[in-house]
């Protein structure tokens, strides 16, 4: 069993060093980050804030989402439902106000749930073009100033929960679990064209129309090899990015996946929910290795649709109950959870928390977000509420935190002491770019 043995404070400041020499320290690039994971770059993040209290500006949404908001210069990008048009908005991150409103329309009656309104999906940028998945609309990539350049269409995407796994980025190929549906894959766009590179299946087809998976896929690396981490239909792999061809998997999953899977050092995890299990598998294997590199297996799972983080050797997540927790990442033991308490109705929690420095930030269907420290023995810093719920994971970027709810993107920075009146007249439909 191998252990680290690294101080938390060395640890920390060599990975916020890392971060900072790339030249995104004050971008947030993707759902979870410039590295996928939640952890951010920066040192320094509000702590504390109220509707009234360290609020920049707010942008007012014409229609509820659940994508998170990325941040690159000066402008901060979310996708957005607008009647039958699916698209992005682009928001000047000074002022608050849209900059633009690309967006396609949709001819076709498509199927979600009302607890997953549509555009789900995050987008991504590369500091040159902002992608997004706009489901049965394909993926469409369009420049910083709203212009289209090029649209991938994957075919139709159909299930009564709609979709809701994000785009992610490596090198110059865009990576995006299609689905869940009867058509479920994994496919590798480039980000420069939008052709296909290659598409990759499970071994379990899509078929019903109450499981499948949510989770969006994450890079890792095994010593010098880049492995793309997927979980579809009990299946969790380690693909090669460049090929799509498997290098190992592992079965125990279960049918139906909304977390995504994380991994740091040798070890990888995934939790799967309705009638499937929470497995860590250690990494470095080829093959099926359910059997050879599997370190614990949790079921019935601690259900969630957050995903977690892992600092050192343990991971911080949150179950869907509203259920903070920290757990081994060798033995899975639970080592606290806590019941995360807010003055919103609904204290469940769809959103991924976020890393800053040693705190960790947790959201909550009620608008309600906990600040704990990242440590073994369990210590809330701080209880904030903006009052509006949502599912949108916190995004840090430049010392701001922006959070998104059903109503708002809120713009959080410290020493601002008064809440502005709303940026802007909520956004309508507009003709297509």
């Amino acid at each position: 069993m191998i252990r680290l043995h690294v101080h938390r404070s060395r640890f920390l400041g060599a990975l916020l060093m890392l971060c900072s020499s790339c030249g995104w320290a004050a971008n947030w690039p993707g759902w979870r980050g410039p590295y996928h994971n939640g952890i951010s770059p920066e040192t320094n993040a509000p702590l504390r804030w109220s509707r009234s209290q360290n609020v920049r500006w707010i942008h007012r949404l014409p229609e509820p989402g659940n994508s998170t908001p990325i941040v690159w210069s000066n402008s901060v990008f979310i996708t957005q439902s607008i009647r039958n048009q699916r698209g992005i908005i682009a928001i000047d991150r000074r002022t608050g106000r849209a900059r633009w409103n690309a967006a396609e329309e949709s001819a076709i009656a498509e199927r979600t749930e009302r607890s997953n309104p549509y555009c789900s999906s995050s987008p991504l940028t590369d500091g040159e073009r902002v992608i997004a998945w706009l489901g049965s609309l394909g993926v469409v990539a369009y420049d910083f100033e709203g212009h289209k350049l090029w649209h991938a269409d994957l075919g139709p995407q159909s299930h009564q929960f709609g979709y809701g796994s994000s785009p992610v980025l490596y090198r110059d190929q865009v990576f995006l679990n299609f689905g869940p549906g009867t058509r479920e894959f994994v496919v590798a766009l480039d980000k420069t064209t939008g052709k296909e590179v290659w598409r990759a299946s499970g071994p379990n087809p899509g078929g019903d129309d109450t499981y499948g998976t949510w989770s969006t896929p994450f890079v890792t690396h095994v010593g010098q090899q880049p492995q793309l981490l997927v979980a579809l239909r009990d299946y969790f792999a380690g693909l090669d990015p460049a090929t799509g061809k498997e290098i190992w998997s592992a079965r125990g999953l279960g049918l139906q996946a909304k977390a995504s899977p994380i991994a740091s050092g040798t070890v990888a995890m995934i939790s799967g929910d309705l009638r499937g299990a929470e497995i860590a598998i250690r990494l470095g294997g080829s093959g099926d290795v359910t059997e050879t590199h599997r370190l614990w297996k949790e079921s019935p799972p601690r259900r969630r649709v957050a995903t977690g983080i892992i600092v050192l050797d343990h991971v911080y997540g949150a179950q869907a109950s509203g259920l903070l927790d920290c757990i081994h990442v060798e033995t899975g033991d639970v080592v606290w959870a806590e019941r995360m308490s807010g003055s919103g109705a609904n204290s469940a929690i769809w959103s991924s928390p976020v890393l800053v420095g040693n705190r960790i930030y947790f959201h909550n269907q009620g608008g309600d977000t906990a600040v704990v420290e990242a440590s073994p023995r369990f210590k809330q810093l701080a209880l904030n509420s903006i009052g509006e719920p949502g599912n949108a994971s916190p995004v840090i970027a430049d010392g701001e935190l922006y959070l998104r709810s059903h109503a708002a993107l809120w713009c959080i920075r410290e020493g601002t002491n008064s809440a502005p009146a709303s940026s802007n007249p909520p956004l309508t439909a507009n003709p297509t770019r």
